[in-house]
């Protein structure tokens, strides 16, 4: 079985509603624009008082409409948040635009084929 780097889940509406919906569980999540692409890699920790549910809500009031998101449930969420943040480096040569302006401390490089 292939080890899979990139989040490849289908993007869903990035809403108060569609957001409701999520389970009060750990993991991470993308944000893209209205075309796809990625403006932000987050993640759902131990500090999210109902994980991906709580932290798509706050994206959803605080962005505007048109974006879309998709979620991976994980308990390893920071190693996991890390790699997409990685693999998002490698393949575009750079991080996501809101991931930009407060970078993780030390982020390692990773070469995904």
């Amino acid at each position: 079985m292939a080890l899979r780097l990139r989040l490849d889940k289908p993007w869903r509406p990035l809403t108060a509603e569609e957001a409701t919906r999520l389970p009060g569980q750990l993991g991470v999540y993308q944000v893209a624009d209205s075309v796809g692409t990625i403006v932000f890699i987050g993640e759902a920790g131990a500090r999210s008082p109902f994980g991906l549910r709580s932290e798509l809500q706050r994206e959803a009031r605080e962005r505007r409409p048109g974006h879309q998101f998709r979620v991976e449930v994980n308990q390893q969420y920071r190693t996991r948040w890390f790699e997409l943040l990685m693999v998002h480096k490698a393949d575009h040569g750079s991080l996501p635009a809101d991931n930009a302006k407060n970078p993780p401390p030390s982020l390692g490089r990773l070469s995904p084929s």
